[in-house]
């Protein structure tokens, strides 16, 4: 069965929720698509600009990062929005790091506890709730167009590793997300904040404030054989790990940094089913 999308409902809540004007939303709304970030793309070459929104509650050909597919089905949340953030090709996985900390940052103000996965997971009790997508077309060594796109589990069936949002506010006290149209604009004005404060806080704040919200920071991870500890995010996405090699006559500690897809940082299984 269809889920309807009150788009009135969804304006409200933008105007509600909304503290100041950085993208100037235009939204599309569809019951079903291939892909929500496939349509935007095929909406910027008819001409849509920068702050274009497709919304969609169902993808048949949704995709994850490095090519994964991304199961999506009715009942989920998929949001792009199109940006022009002018920014240099390496420094292209700032704009993932900036969408995860602002929809965090705006479900966690909403009472939902949600965190970081290191780079692009949104996770609740330690299972997966959401994923970021971000896509790029280059120009002259800069991002002249980029798409970001979300995936939230909303009432949707979910993976073992899996947790969806209707489902865990059944066990709360209150409802901290009344509906889907709140959602979502959690959803896009976390996406407005986090790009906000990357262009005009730097990304040093912004890193910062993304390795509070990181649920990995202080986790031991073993390299080739090494073990190591969390202890950050590089400015290009990259896991700061810190390692301890054993010298002659000291211990010396030295620190590596991987690539996102390099390494897994795994799920725990959920106890329930969804």
């Amino acid at each position: 069965m269809a889920v309807e999308f009150n788009q009135q409902k969804l304006e409200s809540a933008l105007q509600k929720g909304r503290k100041f004007v950085y993208l100037p939303f235009s939204l599309h709304i569809f019951s079903s698509v291939a892909s929500t970030n496939r349509t935007l793309w095929e909406l910027i070459d008819q001409g849509a600009g920068v702050g274009s929104v497709v919304i969609a509650t169902q993808q048949t050909a949704g995709r994850g990062q490095w090519g994964r597919q991304w199961v999506s089905p009715t009942g989920g949340l998929y949001v792009s929005v199109a940006i022009t953030p002018k920014i240099a090709a390496t420094a292209s996985y700032q704009l993932t790091l900036a969408s995860a900390w602002g929809i965090v940052s705006q479900l966690r103000q909403a009472g939902v506890d949600v965190g970081i996965k290191w780079p692009n997971d949104l996770v609740l009790e330690g299972r997966k709730l959401g994923g970021i997508l971000t896509e790029t077309k280059i120009k002259v060594g800069k991002i002249s167009q980029a798409v970001v796109g979300v995936g939230i589990n909303w009432a949707n069936p979910v993976p073992e590793t899996g947790i969806n949002l209707e489902s865990w506010q059944t066990q709360q006290v209150d409802k901290p997300i009344s509906c889907l149209e709140t959602l979502t604009s959690k959803v896009l004005l976390g996406i407005e904040s986090g790009l906000a404060c990357l262009f005009q806080e730097g990304i040093d704040i912004l890193l910062s404030r993304y390795c509070e919200l990181l649920v990995n920071m202080g986790d031991r991870v073993n390299v080739n054989d090494l073990a190591g500890v969390v202890v950050g995010v590089t400015p290009q996405g990259d896991l700061r790990v810190s390692l301890k090699t054993d010298g002659i006559t000291d211990i010396k500690t030295s620190e590596l940094f991987l690539e996102p897809g390099t390494i897994s940082l795994g799920y725990r299984r959920s106890l329930g089913t969804y």
